[in-house]
């Protein structure tokens, strides 16, 4: 059962995948210990001089095989590890896309742990082929922090959101419960203290997967303190037989507790070697591997201390259980007198004689604190471990002490003391002396885990939002935290959804580095739908291939953006740009699906007015051309019939046919004069005194030339009447006339009216400018095809209040035409007609 803010978003994590549910454990198999003999201190000191100075001959050895190759090969490396990293952008995207049910939430986290750990042993791999290794393991220690927090967040939100509300149905404790028994009940009933065991279980899985030196690679099965022993064994012989005796007088015996009771030391090198053994058995317990830390000190030959291991254990006595018939004895587990042991151990990790390794081995077992902080070398996720393990103890200890019906010897009063919050937790760790460890405190990770564990989403969201303002993430850290905001807001507990949105933002902006419009395409759909169209157009700017433009727009289309309204917002920016070819190429990113045909045309016109002003024909003609030529009958198609069109559309539909007009006008004229200044040449004549082939030659051009002369006047003829219709098909453009929208109706509602209005002036504008162009082009076609009665003719349809032409012609340029038509009545006149055209004959 989900939490009730579990739900099914799709601008969460969720995602289906048909492959079942994978479950990592915590607790892991341990192998077993290496072991060599150990051999004197001196003598190790001698074998380390010869390890290092033949291990010195290889490096210089592998230094000259690698001098002319490595510095190469460790760069392509690097380079194949970190292009190994950044496929994850698109592994975590197949992870989401596989996953599509609600009830899959921590499935998908787990399928994105294990897309971490294979990435991570690919770059391992690859990352041992050179010698030089220094430029991956920047990339390769922050996938195994991501992939660790990955874990965190399962095992706790897991716990927090299922487990939780199952548990709330937990029955009493049964009355008389062993110690097991209690403790067993508290953990299915209290939370707090679950997820402090789910934590300790995440950091001592982390350290396991540490590289750490252990003691079996420095020993073979051997007794405990042997130089002490060989020691003691020549003292009671009076030999000199030792090689290497202590410089300090030593125990008198070998039993456990003789250096504390004669307050003498170990030979100098058993203290090092108890050093190094008591070192590596706390390693052991800190990565939750306490029976691996018996069988350790076992081989070394002390099996007490093993012992010491096995006090802690919670005492349960399955006899005392209905066995359904069972007739044969169950083994009793745990240590009957715990409460005594842990007491004395307490004491042990209290006091100040033993080794600080040795107290925090007792220490970490009986809730002492103190023994555990003092500890070198710790790191930042050392001492949350050892705070935790004390919480732990205290609570389990005090829920045994109040439940159970037997009587317990009381602990010390500092052993109590050491309880203390999680919030109080974190604030002594950030104020720690060490200032190596408040700065882990500050890293991005850390910081992510500790509110993770303090489930304050709240402040985590802050400080995302501190890191987004102060500084530019990486594309590996973005990718984290966008994941990580799209699992909150999916399981109700995202708090700060504006964070939310900058974070997913800031990486879909990283992602168009990467140029996949899948990727882009589905994160941008977690966001805002304003923040989309926006986020999306600026993706789309930055691709020119007409392939890769029809696949952004079906991944935007898959993803369920607005492609309309993005494609739209990416042409209105690019039309704001300089470069014209860029702006009749943006026309592109309305064409790929027949709804968008109404935009297209809207914004094809508005770049069409530019260039219509700026004289460039050809590029008005490039702008027509992305237009497709089908165009006005699929918006037909779409509004049923011409009187559904919408008064919108219905102006686009006109202007763009205006356009096409003008275009065909402009192409007609050219051809004409094209055709005009193409008339055949005439021959030239042959001298009187020129032979008769010569003669018959000249007659032959010259019959040659009637023919092409015939032909180029009809040619002529036809191209004249040609273009005199197209010109006047702008100057009598049907519906009002040339670029003049249709009536508006009054019931139709103009939305952005500045637009519009600006719009109007542009038009008027273009009427003022082309229309007495097309006059003067018209009036030439007509005067030099000789058709002087035509060109009276225009001087009536300029005249006409029908379309009301004169209106559109500043003074001088009336004047110009005034000018032309006279010269056309002239010439009528030289033909002896009137001026009028009618004959005088």
């Amino acid at each position: 059962m989900m939490d009730d803010s579990f739900v099914l978003s799709r601008k969460g994590l969720i995602r289906k995948k048909e492959s079942g549910p994978f479950e990592e454990s915590f607790s892991t198999n341990t192998d077993g210990n290496a072991s060599v003999s150990l051999a004197n201190t001196e003598i190790r000191k001698l074998l380390e001089e010869d390890r290092m100075k033949q291990m010195k001959g290889v490096k210089q050895y592998i230094g000259r095989i690698f001098d002319g190759l490595d510095g190469e090969k460790a760069e392509s490396v690097a380079g194949s590890t970190r292009m190994r990293s950044e496929q994850l952008y698109t592994q975590f995207l197949e992870v989401l896309h596989g996953r599509t049910n609600d009830a899959e939430l921590f499935e998908t986290i787990q399928d994105l742990i294990q897309t971490c750990t294979d990435t991570l042993d690919e770059m391992q791999t690859q990352s041992r082929r050179v010698y030089d290794r220094s430029g991956v393991s920047e990339d390769i220690q922050g996938l195994q922090m991501e992939r660790n927090v990955w874990r965190l967040i399962y095992s706790l939100y897991r716990d927090r959101v299922i487990v939780q509300k199952e548990a709330m149905d937990c029955d009493d404790i049964p009355l008389g419960g062993s110690e097991k028994t209690i403790v067993e009940h508290l953990y299915a009933s209290n939370s707090n203290l679950r997820e402090y065991q789910l934590i300790v279980d995440w950091l001592e899985l982390c350290s396991l997967e540490q590289t750490s030196v252990k003691v079996g690679h420095f020993t073979d099965h051997t007794v405990a303190w042997e130089n002490t022993l060989h020691q003691l064994q020549n003292a009671n012989q009076n030999t000199n037989s030792t090689a290497f005796r202590s410089t300090r007088e030593t125990v008198e015996s070998l039993d456990p507790d003789a250096p504390v009771r004669e307050r003498k030391p170990l030979h100098d090198f058993d203290v090092e070697d108890q050093q190094r053994l008591m070192r590596d058995v706390f390693l052991k317990i800190r990565q939750g591997r306490i029976e691996e830390a018996q069988s350790l000190c076992e081989h070394c030959g002390q099996p007490w201390q093993a012992a010491i291991l096995e006090g802690w254990r919670l005492h349960h006595d399955p006899n005392y259980e209905v066995l359904g018939g069972a007739t044969e004895k169950a083994q009793i587990e745990g240590n009957p007198r715990r409460d005594a042991w842990k007491k004395f151990a307490w004491k042990m990790a209290d006091s100040r004689l033993g080794d600080e390794y040795t107290r925090a081995i007792v220490g970490v077992l009986s809730g002492h604190l103190d023994s555990l902080m003092m500890l070198p070398d710790q790191s930042w996720m050392d001492l949350i471990w050892a705070y935790l393990k004390v919480q732990i103890d205290i609570r389990v200890e005090s829920e045994i002490r109040d439940c159970s019906l037997k009587s317990y010897i009381a602990m010390p009063d500092g052993y109590w003391k050491g309880k203390v919050s999680l919030e109080q937790i974190f604030e002594n760790i950030s104020a720690h002396r060490s200032e190596r460890i408040r700065r882990e405190a500050d890293d991005y990770m850390n910081t992510v885990v500790k509110y993770i564990i303090l489930d304050n989403v709240a402040d985590l969201m802050g400080n995302i939002n501190e890191w987004l303002a102060r500084e530019k993430l990486n594309g590996q850290t973005l990718r984290f935290l966008a994941h990580l905001v799209l699992f909150m807001r999916q399981i109700g507990r995202s708090h700060r959804e504006d964070v939310a949105d900058r974070v997913v933002k800031a990486y879909v902006e990283w992602l168009f580095t990467t140029k996949d419009p899948r990727l882009v395409a589905f994160y941008t759909a977690t966001l805002p739908s304003d923040m989309q169209i926006m986020l999306f157009s600026k993706f789309l700017r930055q691709i020119a291939d007409s392939e890769e433009r029809q696949r952004c727009a079906e991944e935007a289309m898959k993803a369920g953006l607005d492609v309309g309204a993005i494609a739209t917002i990416t042409v209105r920016h690019i039309l704001q740009e300089e470069d014209e070819n860029t702006k009749i190429s943006a026309l592109e990113w309305l064409t790929f699906y027949p709804q968008h045909r109404a935009e297209l045309l809207w914004q094809g016109n508005t770049l069409i007015r530019f260039l219509i002003a700026a004289r460039k024909v050809e590029a008005v003609r490039e702008a027509i051309e992305v237009i497709p030529g089908d165009s006005l009958e699929v918006l037909v198609q779409q509004f049923g019939t011409r009187e559904d069109i919408p008064w919108r559309e219905e102006c686009a539909m006109k202007e763009y046919l205006c356009h096409k007009t003008y275009l065909a006008a402009i192409d007609g004229f050219n051809a004409w004069t094209h055709l005009f200044h193409s008339r055949p040449k005439e021959p030239q004549e042959v001298p009187g005194t020129g032979n008769f082939t010569e003669r018959v030659a000249q007659q032959e051009r010259e019959k040659l030339y009637k023919a092409e002369l015939e032909q180029w006047k009809e040619a002529l003829g036809e191209q004249t009447k040609e273009t005199r219709d197209l010109l006047y098909n702008i100057l009598l453009f049907p519906d009002h006339g040339w670029l003049v929208d249709p009536e508006c109706l009054d019931s139709v509602e103009i939305s952005d009216k500045r637009d519009w209005e600006l719009r109007a002036v542009q038009m008027d504008a273009l009427r003022r400018l082309c229309i007495p162009e097309i006059v003067l082009l018209l009036h030439k076609v007509l005067h030099l095809s000789g058709e002087y009665r035509e060109c009276i003719r225009l001087v009536d349809e300029l005249a006409s209040e029908q379309h009301q032409l004169y209106q559109l012609f500043p003074q001088h340029k009336l004047a110009e035409v005034l000018t032309k038509v006279a010269e056309s009545s002239l010439a009528l006149m030289n033909d002896k007609c009137d001026s009028w055209g009618f004959s005088t004959m």
